[in-house]
């Protein structure tokens, strides 16, 4: 008997750094109501004819009621449960950063296609579960299959929703271009297509929200799914790091939490202390003298005034929102009446 190992040979259909000759995607259908402990990967398996260089894309509903994540809850206290913060809210919208670090509405929670009175979380680790299904499909059906676990999400500056991948596993999530040159000669430094959330959207053309067809195949891709055994990176890779985040508050949320100092996360690392340094001399125009203090950066009195109401007010919401604090004890130390500021994050 020949392993999954011996079996697999890539194909020239697609490759990481060309076009393939013909990309289709399949659904799958006559998959059967799944509930808690049912064999996932044999269901599927059972309903699609797989091959070798296959991307199986699996949505995260149908993974989480095989994994017991449907739960006997009101739909707002399981958000609660799954938040890890808050990035933006308007009425009965929210949108939160999870606890895998995906930024979606309402946590991913959705008592859309559940019983009544319950809801689907997402899955506890997507990754995991799509390394899990890919390993089951090796050994049941012999062959080497990338596979994708999605969830809808909306866009930020786009209205409508289309599908992410949000685990992953036997394929780069991400495409590096970095270094390539391009048709004109010129070189590529940030260009990073999300392969992986582009196979989602792409599969979800057939999946459909209504036809109950929870997984499709994507053909013709056979140079991106790697080797039996290799699960690469994960959709974890696709999170983007909270410190890099530009967008980790919406507008009002990030005025707010400014004003009331209440927690650093959101405002991503703190900018340069020259940076600080230019802003803070502008605000304190007239009443004190920025200046750089090692690692710190100080506002001195000026003409005997006292930094203090709205100036000072102005001072510490812009060092928050900049990624800096105000170090009150190490002000008085340094001089009465200053202000000392550091970074809120390391």
């Amino acid at each position: 008997m020949t392993t999954p190992q011996q079996q697999f040979r890539p194909q020239a259909a697609g490759s990481p750094g060309g076009s393939p000759r013909q990309l289709v995607c399949l659904p799958v259908t006559g998959i059967p109501e799944v509930a808690e402990g049912d064999d996932l990967a044999g269901i599927l398996a059972r309903a699609a004819t797989l091959e070798d260089g296959d991307i199986l894309v699996v949505t995260s509903k149908v993974v989480s009621k095989a994994e017991g994540r449907v739960v006997t809850a009101k739909r707002e206290e399981a958000v609660l449960d799954e938040t890890d913060r808050t990035v933006a809210w308007r009425g009965q919208t929210s949108i939160v950063r999870t606890h895998h670090g995906l930024v979606m509405a309402a946590a991913g929670v959705d008592a859309s296609n559940t019983v009544t009175d319950t809801v689907a979380l997402l899955p506890v680790d997507p990754d995991a579960s799509a390394r899990r299904l890919r390993e089951a499909l090796a050994r049941g059906v012999g062959r080497n299959v990338a596979v994708l676990v999605t969830d809808t999400a909306g866009r930020a500056w786009r209205n409508g929703q289309t599908d992410i991948a949000i685990g992953a596993a036997g394929l780069d999530v991400l495409q590096d271009y970095a270094g390539k040159v391009d048709p004109h000669g010129n070189e590529l430094s940030v260009t990073s297509p999300a392969v992986a959330d582009e196979l989602a959207a792409a599969a979800d053309l057939v999946k459909r929200k209504l036809d109950r067809r929870p997984a499709a195949i994507v053909r013709g891709l056979n140079g991106l799914v790697l080797r039996p055994g290799d699960h690469g990176p994960g959709a974890a890779a696709l999170v983007r790091d909270e410190r890099q985040d530009m967008f980790g508050l919406g507008a009002r949320e990030a005025v707010l939490s400014a004003l009331h100092e209440d927690d650093p996360r959101g405002f991503g690392a703190p900018c340069s202390a020259i940076e600080l340094l230019v802003q803070l001399t502008a605000l304190g125009a007239g009443y004190a003298d920025v200046r750089l203090d090692g690692g710190a950066v100080n506002a001195h009195l000026l003409g005997g005034k006292r930094i203090q109401g709205a100036v000072e007010q102005r001072m510490r919401t812009a060092a928050f929102a900049l990624g800096w604090r105000a170090d009150d004890a190490g002000a008085e130390a340094e001089e009465p009446g200053s202000l000392r500021f550091v970074p809120a994050t390391p």
